[in-house]
């Protein structure tokens, strides 16, 4: 799913009101049956949050949206975690593979866009090539699921069939090394035309051995993400993808970790920001340039004026933005930021949220 469209359709939108419903849900039954049931009684809250606030009349499509969107959802499709958008104007139903912190209805005059910038941090579409001399093949991924097998001239690839043809060469290990590495060397060419075709990196699944001579003959080595061991015995798509997939977290997981080794480089430089009217102010103005918040921190507030703000201590009062970390990220990632939520305690030594700026 191409989250990036959605965000910027949802992020932008000003209404009165906006409704964000969040839950978590369940992938199978009978988990799956709770779901509806909670489902509905978050939609009959929002129904009556938005009537005792705005009335009815001002609100009829919302409430008509709120009405019809239940029908939409099939619980046996659920995954992790459900975010309805729904506004005069609006409705909108994204699954997401990632829980959240509470189940919740949120009203104000734009949608609470956490869980879409989660998505748009965490998905990742790559390709796993799946390498053995007897046969190669090159699919596409997303997440910790296979989207397809790429067949183009180049794939599948049939066994090497650079065999030796010297009867006198049949026990020189050079001489067959060297055939190894020309048929790795076609297959690498042709994973390169697919990245410049896609500029998706690839995770090998291979033999220790094989991913070591990939390496050596390979003309652009960075476009591979790492290897995991082939197990011959088990070579279905999923077990790949579950293979792929551990190792791209990994990689998101290094990623994290190098964003908060950059906040903690940028203290010298004095460009990191802590307290939240400040990083509210200067995500405003177009300055963020690294927004980091821990997963389990939420921000309810009350606006005082376009700049500034008071915590709050129930989000669900009228006119209170349930959670302002939604709207700091999505002001930081609109002008070109970046905004990473993350779980690891490291990033409390500064503070639950922090911003680098730009100057």
């Amino acid at each position: 799913m191409n989250i990036h469209p959605k965000l910027e359709k949802l992020g932008s939108e000003k209404n009165t009101p906006c409704v964000t419903i969040s839950l978590n849900t369940h992938r199978t039954h009978p988990d799956n049956a709770k779901d509806s049931v909670l489902l509905k009684k978050l939609l009959e809250e929002a129904e009556t949050r938005v009537i005792a606030e705005f009335g009815k009349r001002p609100v009829s499509n919302l409430l008509s949206h709120l009405g019809a969107v239940e029908k939409m959802i099939d619980p046996n499709y659920n995954l992790d975690s459900l975010h309805l958008f729904l506004s005069n104007d609006t409705m909108e139903v994204i699954k997401s593979a990632w829980p959240v912190n509470a189940n919740s209805v949120q009203i104000s005059e734009s949608f609470a866009i956490r869980p879409l910038i989660e998505i748009y941090n965490r998905n990742e579409e790559y390709l796993i090539l799946a390498l053995s001399q007897g046969g190669t093949q090159l699919y596409e991924a997303l997440n910790d699921q296979i989207t397809k097998e790429i067949n183009n001239d180049d794939f599948p690839i049939s066994q090497n069939k650079h065999y030796n043809t010297f009867p006198d060469k049949g026990s020189d290990p050079k001489h067959l090394d060297n055939l190894v590495r020309e048929y790795l060397n076609g297959v690498d060419k042709a994973v390169v035309r697919v990245f410049n075709q896609t500029g998706l990196h690839c995770i090998v699944i291979c033999t220790d051995d094989n991913y070591s001579r990939l390496m050596q003959v390979a003309d652009r080595p960075g476009i591979y993400h790492g290897y995991a061991k082939i197990n011959y015995n088990d070579t279905a798509t999923h077990h790949l993808a579950k293979q792929g997939w551990e190792l791209i977290s990994k990689l998101q997981q290094e990623r994290r970790s190098d964003a908060i080794h950059e906040m903690n480089e940028a203290i010298a430089h004095d460009t990191v920001l802590t307290d939240l009217q400040e990083i509210y102010q200067a995500a405003l103005d177009g300055r963020g340039e690294l927004l980091i918040v821990h997963q389990d921190f939420i921000l309810p507030v009350v606006m005082t004026s376009d700049r500034t703000f008071d915590r709050a201590t129930d989000p669900t009062q009228p006119g209170v933005i349930a959670d302002m970390t939604s709207n700091i990220a999505w002001l930081v990632l609109s002008q070109k930021g970046r905004v990473i939520f993350t779980a690891q305690d490291a990033i409390k030594e500064l503070g639950p949220i922090v911003l680098k700026t730009r100057y």
